[in-house]
């Protein structure tokens, strides 16, 4: 009792006996409060990182518009970026997102490393790095083997790798788990296991999510352009809109973000999504999932597009033809599952953002790094991103793909000559049962 006593007193009032109020920082936390909270040592302050041409430019303005045009200017050349890497293809933008999800994992380790630094933990970069490897080793070859079965098949290097691939890829994660194992240190076991811990989270989040961006590139580059392009227009216009008119706080997770600034951002990207598709389900470059041809030895982006993407006439509700004055519209069934999509990344996505800023408040940090001036990380870039892409996958599998003949076919030329005959002789007599083989040899006839 007497030891609690002391504690409310030292909590309400200060050692020094004066009857000064607790002190609140800019989130609403006491200083009490933070101290509690912080776990372990902070993470050290990056410094502004803002190239010093733009610092003079901007110099006679006030830091909320300095940071406005930082921003603006950082976001038009990133964008100027990612027209490029669409221009050079599917192949470029796939060695693209390794890369971003290489520093993503990089922020994250090292936010780690500085907190508990000062234990002087073996091994733990080294190992978190191998486990890098050892994981993306596993989507790849698991990519690989599923999208380009044709190429596997043919070289005879890549056909053992991809018969033994996942037992190779459990004998490099458990030589990693041994290391481990063998690098724990007496005083330090808990900590250890936490840093552990860590490590797979963030490959949980960063490494599996971003093997799913590419499984959505491989379906049709559209599929990877029009979601991240949601996002990206979301985040724009809701600072934007927020800027402007932001008046109401929309979570205390991130002060700045305000309810005009959502709406504002909601209503933009859904009307963004829906032109951004109507341009891009007209070409096959964008449409077109990516497949390696045998005949020229190369991966292409060719096929007949399907109905997805195909014009087609819509009747108007009663409601909508009253304000319009048209019956039907003629729209692009893409057009419609874009709607989702943007809906998505406007009113589920940010949530990416706000569970990236608690992370981040819980460490006393505002960014995952300065890489980008004005913006912060990669990670900073792409917390909504990553949950964009599993959504995308998700809905994908849900209500878009079918069965792959192609696929099936590929699969069919790799067995043996006996159970190709098996499987061709019960085809057989299935199609004359259901009464069809008549029909196709008369027509063949």
């Amino acid at each position: 009792k007497t030891q609690l006593t002391s504690l409310a007193v030292n909590v309400t009032k200060p050692i020094d006996g004066s009857d000064s109020e607790v002190k609140f920082d800019k989130d609403g936390m006491s200083d009490t409060e933070s101290k509690v909270d912080s776990g372990g040592p902070e993470v050290p302050v990056a410094p502004d990182d803002t190239p010093v041409v733009l610092n003079k430019a901007l110099s006679g303005l006030s830091s909320r518009w300095k940071n406005w045009w930082v921003r603006g200017i950082l976001t038009l050349a990133m964008i100027s970026f990612f027209f490029i890497i669409i221009y050079l293809g599917p192949m470029v933008l796939m060695m693209i997102v390794l890369g971003v999800q290489i520093k993503c994992f990089q922020e994250i380790i090292t936010i780690g490393y500085s907190v508990y630094h000062s234990y002087h933990l073996p091994w733990f970069r080294t190992l978190s790095w191998y486990f890098l490897l050892c994981v993306n080793y596993f989507f790849y070859g698991e990519t690989v083997t599923d999208y380009f079965f044709t190429l596997v098949q043919r070289e005879e290097p890549l056909r053992i790798l991809s018969k033994y691939h996942r037992f190779i890829s459990f004998a490099l994660y458990l030589t990693g788990f041994c290391m481990f194992v063998l690098s724990l240190v007496k005083k330090h076991y808990r900590l250890q296991f936490y840093m552990f811990g860590w490590t797979h989270v963030t490959l949980l989040i960063v490494v599996t999510q971003s093997h799913l961006i590419i499984h959505n590139l491989f379906e049709g580059m559209i599929w990877f352009i029009v979601p991240i392009s949601c996002v990206i227009c979301n985040d724009i216009m809701a600072y934007m809109f927020g800027f402007f008119f932001g008046r109401t706080p929309l979570i205390k997770l991130s002060p700045k973000k305000t309810w005009e600034g959502f709406i504002g951002g909601l209503f933009s990207t859904i009307v963004f999504g829906i032109l951004l598709s109507y341009v891009m389900a007209s070409y096959r470059y964008f449409v077109c999932p990516v497949e390696f041809n045998n005949d020229s030895n190369s991966f292409q982006v060719d096929c007949e597009p399907s109905d997805l993407f195909q014009l087609q006439d819509y009747t108007l509700p009663s409601v909508l033809e009253s304000l319009t004055g048209w019956t039907t519209v003629r729209l692009y069934p893409f057009q419609i599952h874009s709607i989702a999509l943007s809906s998505f990344a406007s009113i589920v996505g940010p949530f990416g953002g706000f569970f990236a800023s608690g992370f981040k408040r819980a460490f006393k940090i505002k960014d995952f790094a300065n890489t980008i001036p004005g913006h912060g990380g990669i990670m900073d870039r792409f917390d909504c991103q990553y949950l964009m892409a599993t959504f995308v996958n998700v809905y994908i599998a849900s209500f878009i793909r079918g069965p792959n003949p192609t696929k099936v076919i590929q699969q069919l030329l790799a067995l043996r000559a006996d159970q190709q005959l098996l499987i061709f002789n019960s085809l057989k007599n299935h199609l004359t049962e259901k009464g069809l083989l008549p029909v196709l040899e008369e027509v063949n006839a």
